[in-house]
């Protein structure tokens, strides 16, 4: 027997509890300066976003589901890519990473963007949770009324 509802809760839980790990760790580096070593330099944290794709790609198996009866699958994270934005430059001649004209190369991260990100991961969990918790209940009413 196959559990589609569960299945899909499951996999839009599993997408957005990733979502939500990208970002903390995105603002756990809103101010690192030193996250990689490229060409004999430092390079700042790079802000970090989740890619997530519907689990069926191509045209025919949406339609084969559809017609069977059978409808999606769910959600799968494609990737987790690196946002193309540039540094944030920032003046501070004290810093140790300063160039000679007193800029620091600051990560491309927005804390507001990223609490925005946030609400909307956990409002979207809170969703499949509430879907996971319907579909368990509906499965729950269904066995008892084979024992009528």
């Amino acid at each position: 027997m196959r559990l589609n509802g569960f299945d899909i809760s499951a996999s839009g839980l599993t997408a957005q509890r990733l979502r939500m790990d990208v970002i903390s760790s995105n603002i756990a580096n809103a101010e690192t300066t030193r996250a990689s070593y490229v060409n004999g330099q430092f390079v700042p944290y790079r802000r970090k976003m989740v890619v997530v794709e519907p689990m069926q790609t191509n045209f025919s198996d949406v339609l084969n589901g559809k017609l069977g009866g059978l409808g999606s699958e769910g959600v799968q994270v494609a990737a987790i890519v690196d946002d193309p934005s540039p540094f944030k430059q920032v003046y501070d001649p004290t810093h140790p990473d300063a160039n000679a004209d007193g800029m620091v190369s600051m990560p491309n991260v927005d804390i507001l963007k990223e609490m925005v990100d946030m609400i909307s991961a956990s409002r979207s969990y809170e969703a499949n949770v509430t879907a996971f918790n319907a579909s368990k209940a509906m499965f729950a009413k269904s066995l008892e009324i084979g024992k009528s």
